[in-house]
């Protein structure tokens, strides 16, 4: 199913082609001129547009070089006369997918001449997201009981398009259930694109959730789609909303309302074709009364709001969660053989995890650090929270110092490029910026 957009000055035309792809599925509009078609896309994204050469006004050609310009991942098939095809070669030169000569003679070539550009164009979204590092997907649960409402709700929800509140402390998980509700919905075949509110710098954050256009301010060296954009047609997921400064709160605040936004420095506005996932550790009610977060904006997101249990109530979680995540970790450290003993998985059980699932895995990364084998035994687990296996292992605030040390180093050494340093300490990026939040490292 993609959103087509018909332009031919010719009405017969023009209503033949939209009849035979809407029995295709496809949610298609019309224009009848150049001009009506780039209205029309100012207004609504659209995958794949047909259009005419030969019309009045705005003619094909043009078309093509402003679609170019003003959308340039929307696929573009010119409909040509048979003796206009060197035109139509020099279009798809120009950019344009393909071209279909007119009279149109076979529905089936219609259809899948639509079929395929617009696969091509969710094919070089998906390559675009791809390298913004979006993680793979993960299991929810093994089985504790305090998890089972959460499973409940996110298939309740998943079926519909209301937005989701997700609620709990740091490290429960948000976006992994984010995740899953994207990869139940119907838009589970459309991107999924996750932003930390709280990595969002003040003055960056409109130009990363809305793009912007070229000369937009110092820097700005070409067009840049926002994340929004990037999630057409599947979910975005905004993590640590509390995080969000006060302009930027208000701006989100329209597209929820009016499902329009505008690239910064742009005056052509977009359509926001996405289901909204925000999550937060804070609490809300307590920032609507301070003064630091909107009330309006609250109701808008807290549709359906998802308590996501601590660690520490989900202990029948721990050995599952624990095995996956340093499957993770050995894959990171190039040792795919790592396994715990039945002593360190008692040991795990037992741990109070203030810091959650995000704890658990960096308590199995410093004990693969630390052992040199395969095996990882009980007395590597060193805990980072208050609790009974502190006292048995005093070295723990030490191999964090020595931790934030190794961070700063690798910093510094690549002049604060994260992915840089991550490469360098042999970690994920995403592992680098848990570590530089949870040790307050700026």
């Amino acid at each position: 199913m993609a959103r087509i957009l018909v332009v031919d000055d010719d009405e017969g035309v023009r209503r033949f082609l939209v009849e035979a792809l809407e029995t295709a599925d496809h949610h298609v509009s019309a224009a009848a001129n150049g001009e009506d078609a780039l209205t029309a896309a100012r207004k609504r994204g659209f995958d794949v547009v047909f259009t005419d050469l030969k019309m009045p006004g705005m003619g094909g050609q043009a078309l093509l070089a402003r679609l170019r310009e003003d959308h340039p991942d929307v696929e573009v098939i010119v409909l040509t006369a048979h003796g206009d095809v060197s035109t139509a070669v020099a279009c798809m030169r120009a950019g344009a997918f393909d071209f279909l000569e007119k009279p149109v003679g076979s529905l089936d070539q219609l259809r899948a001449l639509a079929a395929r550009a617009a696969d091509h164009r969710t094919l070089c979204l998906t390559a675009e997201r791809a390298s913004r590092d979006e993680p793979g997907e993960e299991r929810l649960t093994y089985g504790a009981p305090a998890m089972a409402p959460v499973v409940e709700a996110i298939a309740r929800v998943a079926r519909t398009e209301a937005t989701v509140l997700l609620r709990g402390e740091s490290g429960t998980g948000k976006e992994v259930v984010a995740r899953e509700i994207h990869r139940r919905s119907r838009r589970a075949g459309k991107p999924f694109v996750a932003v930390n509110a709280s990595l969002l710098a003040s003055d960056l954050a409109l130009s990363e959730l809305f793009g912007h256009e070229k000369g937009a301010f110092t820097g700005a060296a070409s067009r840049r789609r926002g994340r929004i954009e990037l999630a057409e047609g599947g979910t975005f997921f905004l993590d640590e909303v509390g995080e969000l400064e006060p302009k930027t709160q208000a701006k989100l605040l329209r597209v929820l309302q009016e499902r329009t936004f505008e690239r910064v420095g742009g005056t052509q506005t977009l359509h926001a074709d996405v289901r909204w996932i925000a999550a937060t550790n804070r609490d809300l009610h307590a920032m609507i009364r301070g003064g630091t977060f909107r009330e309006d904006l609250y109701h808008r997101l807290a549709v359906f709001p998802v308590e996501l249990p601590p660690l520490r109530a989900r202990r029948e979680d721990v050995e599952g969660l624990a095995t996956r995540l340093l499957a993770q970790v050995g894959a990171e450290l190039g040792r795919p053989r790592l396994t715990l003993a039945a002593e360190a998985h008692a040991r795990l059980r037992a741990a109070s995890w203030p810091g959650n699932i995000r704890e658990l895995r960096n308590t199995l990364e410093r004990a693969a650090i630390l052992s040199d084998g395969d095996r990882i035994e009980a007395p590597a687990l060193r805990f980072d929270h208050a609790g009974p296996a502190v006292a048995e292992v005093p070295a723990a605030e030490t191999l964090a110092a020595m931790e934030e040390r190794a961070i700063r180093a690798a910093l510094d050494a690549s002049g604060g490029n994260r992915k840089e340093a991550a490469a360098s300490l042999g970690i994920a990026v995403r592992t680098l910026y848990d570590k530089l939040r949870r040790l307050g490292v700026d």
